[in-house]
């Protein structure tokens, strides 16, 4: 099928559970934040001052949460190099799976964030050891298909996060009325991926490209002959990381924000609270799956270049037009759909453009340090987001200056910056 032996189906399915477990373990504070935060520091739900609150600590913990990002990043990707991808796969699922499911015994926010922070850590690490396996076993008249495919797993991971938090939080009656219990059985779920990664160890093997015993070294990315690509991959996940934790990370939050107001009593409330976060990130995931998959017929027919400006204009764009004016609450949570196509569809392309960037000797250190290393800027802007909101400003009006990230991005790719490798296809 689609030219991929039943082999080489396996490898993708098992990096594509990887990652979308990745996703769904990494965004699941920020869906049980508006219960959460309040159970944790004993504030009411129902106080509109709490929402500022739940936006400042969602900002902390997502700034947290990309700082170990990076890290973890960074320190699997080099291992990915080293000890090999498949192990490394396992290792980062098994951290991340543990140190989520650790959460829902945290008894104060600071545990929480402790938690958090070693969750992120295998988050970071597991994309690079996920695209550098699929790059490396697709043939390659097949890598740009075989990259997208493999970032569908985010739609999918946000899709199932969205589920257990609806389903515990609002759809389970003796869980939807205590707040104290129910975001802690969220938590619990992130266990699943840890019998994945177990079978993916017994089933997966090391691509022939690989050899043991690599010695990468995060310097030899800025030698004369990579330095240039480098820079590319690494300017264009800036953007794109920048852009999709400024909005993406407060969709819940921001549609918490649309039910305040609203006359209801707390249990009602959480109902409601709960069907516009589901709403939402719906609208979101279903534009963010077609931007995925649109990343195959732009990039091969267009180039890379041409892909990232219209991704990135239309990013610009949707981000005014979906948080910078008023609507009612239903048709700004579905205009999140456009959002979804050029914020999140844009990732789609990383899986394949980052790893050809570079050799396979430093397919994982280059790949992960690039995709990876931008979060440690990309940390301040989902904090700066909640401290302004905070001090009592819009939500929507502080989400809608994000557009001007992807609209510089846009020009950055114009100077010349982005290297082009639609000719190694």
């Amino acid at each position: 099928m689609l030219g991929l032996t039943r082999y080489q189906w396996l490898v993708l399915f098992a990096a594509w559970l990887g990652w979308g477990f990745d996703v769904f373990d990494g965004l699941l504070f920020n869906y049980v934040a508006p219960i959460c935060v309040p159970n944790l520091l004993g504030l009411d739900p129902a106080d509109p001052a709490t929402k500022s609150e739940v936006m400042f600590y969602t900002a902390l913990l997502t700034s947290l949460l990309l700082l170990g990002w990076a890290i973890g990043g960074i320190m699997f990707g080099r291992l990915t190099d080293k000890l090999g991808r498949t192990k490394t796969l396992m290792l980062t699922m098994l951290t991340y799976s543990l140190s989520t499911a650790a959460c829902a015994f945290a008894p104060n926010i600071e545990t929480l964030a402790v938690f958090r922070f070693l969750a992120s850590l295998g988050i970071g690490g597991e994309w690079a050891a996920g695209a550098a396996l699929v790059a490396e076993t697709m043939p390659k008249e097949r890598r740009v298909l075989g990259g997208a495919l493999l970032y569908t797993s985010a739609p999918a991971g946000l899709f199932l996060a969205t589920y257990v938090n609806d389903l515990f939080t609002r759809q389970l009656d003796s869980l939807a009325s205590n707040p104290h219990l129910s975001w802690r059985v969220v938590f619990l779920t992130g266990l699943v991926p840890a019998v994945v990664a177990i079978a993916i160890r017994w089933r997966v093997k090391e691509p022939e490209s690989f050899h043991a015993g690599n010695q990468p070294r995060i310097a030899a990315l800025f030698t004369p002959e990579l330095a240039r690509r480098t820079w590319s991959g690494l300017s264009m996940a800036l953007v794109a990381l920048i852009t999709w934790w400024s909005c993406s990370a407060f969709i819940p939050v921001v549609a918490a924000h649309l039910a305040v107001g609203s006359g209801l009593s707390p249990l009602e409330l959480g109902r409601l609270r709960a069907e516009y976060i589901g709403i939402g990130t719906t609208a979101f995931n279903i534009g963010g799956l077609l931007g995925t998959l649109l990343t195959v017929p732009v990039a091969t027919r267009l180039g890379r270049k041409p892909m990232f400006i219209g991704y990135f204009a239309l990013s610009a764009l949707s981000i005014f037009a979906t948080f910078g004016f008023d609507y009612e609450p239903m048709t700004r949570l579905w205009m999140l759909f456009l959002v979804g196509v050029s914020v999140f569809g844009v990732f789609g392309s990383f899986s394949f453009y980052l790893p050809e960037l570079f050799p396979a000797h430093l397919r994982g250190t280059g790949a992960g340090f690039c995709y990876n290393a931008g979060r440690i800027l990309t940390s301040a802007f989902p904090f700066a987001v909640g401290w302004v909101v905070r001090s009592g400003q819009n939500p929507l009006h502080v989400v809608s200056a994000v557009a001007l990230v992807p609209a510089i991005g846009a020009l950055l790719v114009l100077t010349g910056i982005v290297y082009e490798t639609k000719s190694a296809e």
